[in-house]
């Protein structure tokens, strides 16, 4: 049954990364490169900063940085348990794939799915009480991991072990933050 697995996921692999195109090649390497990303990033910072206040912030701040801290050694944990070769290393996909990005890491499963989905999970679910559409945040773990496909370092099942991983440990961070904030912003009542 893993074998037929397996079989299934670089099958679909090969197919979601043949749809890649030469042209298009620069654009998804400045996609996967987080750095890149930062724009965005202080956006959201800045939304949260007007919906929640600086103390708030602040605590939202350093759970983000260590849900990140605690899913990216996770995930090294089991990249190094499981030692799945990437799509680009593997020999017998060679002459089948488009390889625009090399890493001689082990794939399974894909950090930056785990990383992406893991923090907008936890800002979708603080957000989403204040706006309508914030579950579009989903559609950065969704491009910024596709971008892992198309430059042949992760197969399929990679990044939607990374989705799953991810998603839980950014509701699990997110029960703590609100625990935690509860406990150390007191709301003020007037009387």
């Amino acid at each position: 049954m893993l074998e037929y697995l397996i079989h299934l996921d670089k099958q679909f692999f090969i197919f979601l990364n043949n749809l890649g195109s030469t042209p298009f090649d620069d654009i998804w390497l400045l996609i996967t490169k987080q750095i890149n990303w930062t724009p965005f990033f202080l956006i959201l910072l800045f939304i949260l900063y007007k919906k929640l206040g600086t103390k708030k912030l602040g605590i939202v701040i350093l759970t983000l940085a260590a849900l990140i801290t605690f899913t990216n050694e996770i995930t090294d944990v089991i990249k190094f348990s499981v030692q799945r070769i990437r799509p680009c290393n593997d020999d017998t996909l060679a002459g089948l794939i488009r390889v625009v990005k090399d890493s001689d890491t082990f794939s399974y499963f894909s950090g930056h799915a785990a990383n992406s989905t893991a923090a907008m999970m936890f800002v979708f679910l603080i957000l989403r009480k204040y706006y309508k559409y914030s579950y579009l945040l989903f559609l950065y773990p969704l491009i910024f991991a596709y971008s892992r496909i198309y430059l042949g370092l992760h197969f399929p099942l990679d990044i939607i072990s990374g989705y799953f991983f991810g998603g839980s440990t950014g509701f699990l961070f997110y029960f703590l933050f609100e625990k935690i904030s509860n406990k150390l912003i007191m709301p003020t009542t007037l009387e």
